[in-house]
């Protein structure tokens, strides 16, 4: 995740130089540790992107919203009535009633944090190095000591063990080759059962 100083100093840049900053905040309210900051706590000028898909485990449901600099809300009005006129109203009414659910959400996002200390213990042990992940739910892990190929690894693995894990390549096209991405949203069990396929497959 990105610090508080370095956040700021990205917005007060920008803002300096006329940039347009766009800040994805889709993942807020997923973290461990220290909480996520938003972008507007700096800047009047920045865009902010979220969504109800990930902390409010509405995936799929398709509604979010930005934060909009003044002069850009006619603009975005625009393009929002081209594209689709209004979020559904079912969506609309899962959105009003998922602020409602708060205990619950709070229990997705602990069982996303225990299944992340499972992938932080276990990884290591395999030979991988992984940063520590303060927010989302993935893992972003370097498999350089086995391979320089993340596509082929990854098939691999998929075809060895049905874990299935996504090749760098697709976040990061010049060092992705050395990189998968793991996910730990899903039940502890899998969790768990993954990280056992994978440690008699790596021996």
């Amino acid at each position: 995740m990105m610090r508080r100083d370095e956040l700021r100093d990205i917005c007060e840049t920008c803002e300096r130089l006329g940039i347009a900053f766009i800040s994805d905040e889709v993942y807020h309210g997923l973290t461990y540790g220290e909480a996520a900051e938003t972008a507007l706590q700096f800047s009047d000028q920045v865009i902010v992107a979220n969504s109800f898909s990930k902390y409010f485990c509405m995936t799929g449901w398709r509604i979010g919203w930005l934060v909009l600099p003044e002069h850009l809300i006619r603009a975005a009005e625009c393009l929002q009535q081209s594209l689709s006129i209004s979020v559904p109203y079912l969506s609309q009414i899962g959105a009003e009633v998922v602020f409602d659910a708060q205990e619950e959400l709070q229990a997705v996002l602990a069982g996303y944090a225990r299944n992340r200390e499972i992938l932080l213990n276990e990884l290591p042990s395999m030979g991988f190095d992984v940063l520590p992940a303060d927010g989302a739910f993935y893992l972003y892990a370097d498999i350089s000591r086995h391979s320089d190929n993340s596509l082929e690894f990854c098939a691999r693995l998929l075809d060895a063990t049905g874990v299935g894990t996504t090749p760098g390549l697709d976040f990061d096209r010049r060092r992705g080759h050395s990189a998968i991405r793991l996910s730990f949203a899903g039940p502890e069990r899998d969790i768990v059962e993954a990280m056992r396929r994978l440690k008699t497959w790596m021996r």
